[in-house]
């Protein structure tokens, strides 16, 4: 096996929450194209049907799935479908979130909301999915997380624009996603499972132009993300050319965290 193959996701049945998103179009296409027997899910099975046409048509495989992950019933469902289908599972990327809270002063019902999908829901997706890589004694999970699990709100970034009032559940769920990350990296260690944890910076989605000027002066590279800048990170966390990198925090953020 050469350098470059042990890259290559080919035959590998790789399940992506969350495909049809901001991140997840371009990872969609990205873990396709290396190869991935690829399934897309997410609440919006229609979302993720129009992005796996794309790919098929491009002559990848790719398939749809919904599911909710704020339920358990529904991802040991969709556990069960894959295995159906596929009769395996080497690598799952948790890359679904909800956004329920709305600022600092967002309700209750919404922080429990929140928690409930992205910290229950994250949690069980490891517990039901990782048990059949561990049974498999292979497999890799890769979680996308922020670097604001890391640290916190720069506020002066947002002075001037309506974007400043944050919610503090994103803060919360993404800093456990990278201890949550570690722990099962350490339970499954012994079975050959590997667990890692991408950081994702900002990314451009059509912020008013002071936000994007001065996020970009933060980085090292000058610039914010798009959606082509997560994928090679997460296909070296699912390939086996990071066969022996586990429990990691990998920064993708053009250096926002370093300077």
């Amino acid at each position: 096996m050469t350098a470059l193959d042990r890259f290559s996701l080919k035959n590998k049945v790789i399940l992506l929450t969350g495909g049809a998103g901001l991140y997840g179009r371009g990872l969609s296409q990205d873990l396709a194209s290396a190869g991935a027997n690829l399934v897309i899910a997410s609440r919006n099975q229609d979302a993720c049907e129009e992005v796996a046409e794309k790919i098929r048509a491009q002559g990848f495989t790719a398939n749809s799935e919904s599911y909710d992950q704020g339920s358990e019933a529904s991802i040991m469902a969709l556990r069960d479908r894959i295995l159906q289908k596929w009769g395996r599972l080497d690598g799952l990327v948790n890359n679904s979130a909800a956004r329920p809270m709305q600022g600092a002063n967002g309700s209750l019902e919404s922080w429990e909301e929140s928690l409930r999908i992205n910290g229950t829901g994250l949690f069980l997706m490891h517990r039901h999915f990782g048990r059949i890589l561990e049974t498999q004694r292979s497999g890799s999970i890769v979680n996308i997380g922020s670097i604001m699990g890391q640290v916190g709100p720069n506020y002066s970034l947002y002075e001037g624009t309506p974007m400043g009032d944050l919610p503090p559940d994103y803060f919360f769920h993404k800093g456990g996603l990278l201890n949550l990350t570690r722990y099962f990296a350490a339970l499954f260690g012994p079975s050959s499972v590997r667990v890692n944890y991408l950081a994702a910076g900002g990314f451009f989605n059509h912020q008013p132009e002071a936000f994007v000027k001065r996020y970009a002066a933060q980085t090292m590279l000058g610039r914010m993300g798009d959606d082509t800048d997560l994928g090679g990170s997460v296909i070296f966390l699912l390939s086996e050319a990071s066969r022996y990198l586990t429990g990691a925090n990998l920064a993708v953020d053009g250096g926002y965290t370093a300077k």
